[in-house]
């Protein structure tokens, strides 16, 4: 018999797996260059976070590798996207930091791009001084910084005086309410004003949002401030939205998750926003046109 929690599973997978590439590297590959082809760059990330076992932690870092690797022979221009606690943070900084390096040392041979993802707040001190301790050595290296923390506007000024890559994210972590921006109101607000700072300040940015108002107002803006930056957007999601950006010559990256952590990953990204649910339907509906 199907218990509740299965038959959930079941139906969050039918959505899932649209953003979703599935659980191997070859999947990813697969996904992104089907994403290529199609005019978009790609960023690859391998889901899973928080490992403690170095077996784990080990087997993650080879992934990246391989992946980095595979770029060249998939005829594929993309980047990765690394989670510090899942290459060790939570053993210790040092440990992470040594992890980091194997990872940016292939990514320098290979000429690929590498984002820091930014986590929960309790690790935003630590990733950020991670990054900037490798950004001075490595410059085709950019960290995400999430607009739902309040703190997020001194780190961008603090950031950008080092000339740092930053994606811009809304924020998928529950956060206390004394560091944090709780309504989406707050949240699109605080985004807005420090994307505007990263048109006027930055340079070889990422605009992470799959929201049509916010994506407007940064069309708007790069007609006043030209830079060089890309909108971001999960796999699968806004399709026609990217394919529109792409014929008015944006660049445009798809970010593609894969592996066997699916779940715990879905479940946070329906959380983080309630109008993501909207979006994940309004994709399914539109693929099953196609």
């Amino acid at each position: 018999m199907v218990t509740g929690t299965q038959l959930m599973e079941k139906v969050l997978f039918k959505i899932a797996k649209q953003w979703i590439a599935g659980d191997t590297i070859d999947d990813a590959l697969s996904s992104a260059k089907v994403a290529y082809k199609s005019g978009h760059h790609v960023i690859i990330n391998k889901l899973g976070e928080y490992h403690t076992s170095k077996k784990q932690i080990t087997a993650t870092i080879e992934e990246y590798q391989k992946i980095v690797k595979s770029f060249r022979k998939w005829k594929i221009r993309g980047a990765i996207s690394v989670k510090p606690t899942q290459i060790g943070l939570l053993i210790s900084q040092k440990e992470c930091y040594r992890n980091f390096e194997i990872i940016i040392r292939d990514a320098r041979k290979a000429h690929v791009f590498v984002w820091l993802d930014m986590e929960s707040s309790d690790h935003t001190d630590e990733t950020i001084e991670i990054y900037s301790g490798f950004f001075s050595k490595y410059e085709r290296l950019g960290i995400a910084l999430q607009a739902n923390l309040k703190r997020t506007e001194d780190d961008l000024n603090d950031l950008l005086e080092i000339g740092a890559k930053i994606r811009l994210v809304k924020g998928a972590y529950r956060e206390k309410e004394k560091i944090s921006f709780k309504s989406k109101e707050d949240v699109d607000k605080n985004y807005v004003k420090l994307m505007k700072i990263l048109f006027k300040k930055g340079n070889e940015f990422g605009i992470a949002t799959h929201d049509g108002k916010i994506i407007k107002k940064a069309e708007n803006l790069s007609r006043k401030y030209p830079k060089k930056f890309e909108f971001q957007m999960l796999k699968g999601i806004r399709d026609e939205l990217k394919s529109k950006l792409i014929k008015k010559k944006f660049v445009v990256s798809d970010y593609i998750p894969y592996g066997i952590n699916w779940l715990p990953y879905s479940f946070r990204r329906i959380k983080e926003r309630k109008r993501n649910i909207l979006l994940l339907g309004s994709s399914l509906i539109q693929s099953q046109r196609v």
